[in-house]
């Protein structure tokens, strides 16, 4: 079984938002619309300080679809159009879907939207253009802190990869694209009780999460 998943080093993450713009150029997403939004959570006081700097901390946090292992959205939509696929991802056939936005309203998440003009409703595919060919997700290949990395969540946290410079030290696309680095030579040590996942209502949301010395608010 494969469950493809994103995991981010929230320590690594700077909020840049280059996940997010890389995205919406890569699927042509509308303007005012995002498969991915990027949260600032805090300034909150530190545990034990005095709520004023520099005893406050923060973190930015990226939420889109966590392409959960039992997705509500799915079990919502009347015409099977929201659909799992064997890699794990939530796909949606356009072909299929009638705009009703069953599927939006049950997303605990509110990382889907009406696509006014093709009037079918839209959401990460988690690139399954991309990842089909061996790429990485766009917003994993273009992590301006190289805080995000992709991989079968299945075959455990060590098996995630991130993009990384070409061996040969070249610049072409097609060395850079090819280019991988396992999360685990790249990213500082962590814990299990580092690793979180956002709010589970049933659905098991399969992205994860890495935040050290600082307290999870997702």
């Amino acid at each position: 079984m494969t469950q493809y998943a994103i995991v981010t080093d929230l320590n690594l993450c700077v909020g840049c938002l280059a996940c997010s713009v890389a995205c919406k150029a890569a699927n042509s997403v509308p303007i005012g619309n995002f498969w991915e939004k990027m949260l600032r959570i805090g300034p909150n006081p530190k545990e034990g300080g005095s709520g004023q700097w520099p005893d406050v901390e923060m973190y930015f946090l990226p939420v889109q679809c966590q392409h959960c292992a039992n997705p509500a959205c799915v079990e919502v939509c009347p015409t099977e159009a929201s659909h799992k696929l064997a890699d794990g991802t939530v796909q949606v056939d356009k072909e299929k879907c009638i705009g009703c936005q069953f599927c939006a309203m049950a997303c605990p998440y509110g990382v889907r939207y009406l696509n006014e003009e093709e009037r079918v409703v839209e959401k990460c595919t988690l690139c399954e253009q991309k990842i089909s060919q061996g790429e990485l997700p766009q917003c994993v290949a273009q992590c301006g802190g190289r805080a995000r990395f992709f991989g079968d969540i299945e075959q455990g946290l060590d098996s995630f990869v991130g993009p990384s410079d070409a061996a040969d030290g070249s610049c072409s696309y097609e060395s850079l694209a090819s280019a991988r680095v396992k999360m685990g030579d790249f990213v500082n040590d962590f814990s299990d009780s580092d690793v979180y996942a956002l709010p589970n209502v049933g659905n098991d949301p399969s992205f994860l999460f890495i935040l050290r010395d600082r307290k999870w608010q997702g």
